[in-house]
């Protein structure tokens, strides 16, 4: 009995250390490849693409957190910022509206900034602004659905960052958060000397304490990022494959105020968010959607999606990633009703 109570515990504690999302990506390949081959291909090189695309936007990401870390300038940053929430949230929910990032790839770039010590309201700006419009989606959008929608999404991505910016420094001003940041699995810095945090060394190479910790913190951000974003590109894969664009046309052409919760309800999980999501509303228009469940239904795939959501939930502690959920419904429950009644009110 005492040798099998032993050998249990052993496998109890392998169990613990076995990474559950490494384990859960082999388990859906090997779930394809053995019911679905034709699928397990698609859906590799479909993560095998996205995860390229964005590798080198994570690795300079990856580079900069553990170089700010290593330097001393995490906490630098964060005074400063701390200093001035008001502009920072402004700047940060305008530069978001501009950048180029899907709801998927702004999350290394959120991990970034909240690994260099920047307030969580200026990053949930950003977050929440960053994957609704880009240069790119603004043109194709104009092109495709007209100025008025292009323009009231810009808009919205825009008010959407401020809101979401403001009502966090509000509850984190009332100590709601506490830490964002998981402690994440892995080596996260054991074992490594830790610099003097309080003196800043941009040149972190010449001191071996700092180039240990520089290594430490590369590797445990880009292991925990990498897994994640594989997983999340596995899934949305899937998604792709299984709930193609005709299916949610057909049951989301709905007209009038009662189409807007309905469209945020399919909104939020699935990923049509960018590029993918123009010809669809465009079809959903021409099938007589009312035009704020359009911007409701792009405002909610946009600002998160399943994929996103499960990076983002194994990024963040629980209450600031419901609260990053509430922000995506009611936002984008609050710009499809307002542009529903401006549509009303000057057809």
């Amino acid at each position: 009995m005492t040798d099998l109570s032993i050998s249990l515990g052993a496998l109890a504690g392998r169990w613990r250390r076995l990474d559950r999302v490494w384990l859960a990506l082999g388990l859906v390949f090997l779930g394809l490849a053995v019911l679905l081959p034709a699928q397990a291909v698609e859906s590799l090189s479909f993560t095998a693409e996205a995860f390229t695309w964005i590798a080198p936007f994570l690795l300079l990401l990856v580079v900069l957190a553990a170089w700010l870390k290593a330097a001393g300038a995490d906490r630098l940053i964060g005074r400063s910022v701390a200093r001035t929430p008001v502009q920072a949230i402004v700047v940060a929910a305008l530069f978001g509206a501009l950048s180029p990032f899907c709801s998927c790839g702004v999350v290394p770039l959120i991990a970034a900034l909240l690994a260099a010590g920047m307030p969580l309201p200026a990053v949930m700006a950003f977050w929440v602004a960053s994957p609704l419009m880009d240069p790119e989606t603004f043109i194709l959008m104009a092109a495709t659905v007209g100025l008025s929608l292009t323009l009231a999404k810009t808009l919205a991505a825009i008010s959407l960052g401020l809101l979401a910016g403001f009502a966090t420094l509000g509850l984190e001003r009332l100590s709601v958060f506490g830490d964002p940041l998981r402690p994440r699995a892995g080596c996260g810095g054991c074992g490594a000397p830790k610099p003097d945090r309080e003196e800043l060394r941009w040149a972190f190479w010449r001191e071996a304490p700092r180039r240990r910790a520089f290594t430490a913190e590369a590797w445990s951000v880009g292991v925990f990022l990498s897994k994640w974003l594989l997983l999340a590109f596995a899934i949305e894969s899937l998604m792709v494959a299984w709930l193609p664009a005709e299916v949610i046309a057909r049951n989301l052409g709905g007209e009038g105020w009662a189409a807007i919760p309905l469209a945020v309800v399919v909104g939020v999980p699935a990923y049509l968010n960018g590029f993918a999501a123009i010809p669809l509303v465009g079809e959903l228009i021409a099938m007589g959607m009312a035009p704020g469940a359009a911007l409701a239904f792009l405002v909610a795939g946009g600002v998160t999606s399943l994929p996103a959501a499960m990076a983002v939930f194994a990024l963040v502690r629980r209450p600031v990633f419901l609260w990053y959920l509430a922000l995506a419904l009611i936002g984008s429950l609050l710009v499809g009703f307002a542009y529903q009644g401006v549509a009303l009110a000057w057809p």
